[in-house]
Parts: C-alpha cells; sequence; structure tokens
C-alpha cells in the first residue's frame, strides 16, 4: 500500500466524520433542511472519495496515471465537498465571497471524474 495516500485517506476520512456528526447535529437547529441536504451531499460524496483513495493505495505510487488520480481525488474533494461546505453555511458565514463559490463545485466535480478516469487507464496498464 502507499503510505502517502492511506494517510490522506485516512484523514479525509475522519475529517468526513467529524463533518457528518456535525452537520447531523450541529447545524440541525442553525441552518434550513435544504443547506443541511447541501451540507450531507459534501460529507457523502467526500466519503465515496475517501473509499476511492484506500483502493488506490493498492497500486504502484511511481505510475503517472495512479499520481494524477490521487491528485485529481483530493483536489476534487476540497473543492467539491469544500464548497458544497461553504455554500451550506452562508447564511451562517456573513462572508462575500461565499456568494461566488458556486462555480467551484462543478470544477470539484471535474476533478473528481478526471480521478476515476486516471484510476481507470492506470487499471487497464495493470
Amino acid at each position: 500500500m502507499n503510505k502517502r495516500i492511506l494517510i490522506t485517506a485516512s484523514l479525509l476520512g475522519a475529517v468526513a466524520v467529524m463533518l457528518g456528526a456535525f452537520g447531523a447535529h450541529g447545524l440541525k437547529k442553525t441552518v434550513n433542511a435544504g443547506d443541511l441536504e447541501i451540507w450531507a451531499k459534501g460529507v457523502e460524496y467526500q466519503f465515496y472519495h475517501v473509499f476511492a483513495l484506500l483502493f488506490l493505495a493498492r497500486f504502484k505510487i511511481e505510475d503517472k496515471l495512479i499520481k494524477l488520480s490521487y491528485w485529481f481525488f483530493t483536489f476534487g474533494i476540497l473543492l467539491f465537498s469544500g464548497s458544497l461546505y461553504l455554500l451550506a453555511t452562508r447564511g451562517l458565514l456573513n462572508a462575500g465571497f461565499v456568494d461566488y463559490i458556486g462555480p467551484v463545485t462543478p470544477i470539484g466535480g471535474l476533478l473528481l471524474i478526471l480521478g476515476w478516469l486516471s484510476m481507470f487507464l492506470a487499471a487497464l496498464k495493470e
């Protein structure tokens, strides 16, 4: 297993559990149901891609496609889920930049797709 990928997956997995619990317990009374649903979608996709990273850890990191997949998944999680967390809490944050963060979500989604495609191509080479 690749240690760097495993460490990243473990850290992002722990953060996903914490954010999921925070959303279920801490945000429940402070944001509306729609925003809570957005938060939950961020946690859900973060978990999906943590599992993808864990699977990716079984490959050789020297492979360029595996490195790409790792970076695509990692930055995809940060941009996709991170932007959803910000959008879900925009009413609490009172930060003007959050209104402009919406376009970041599809960029993060594209990175996640590229991560899957890179893993697919790496698997074909195995």
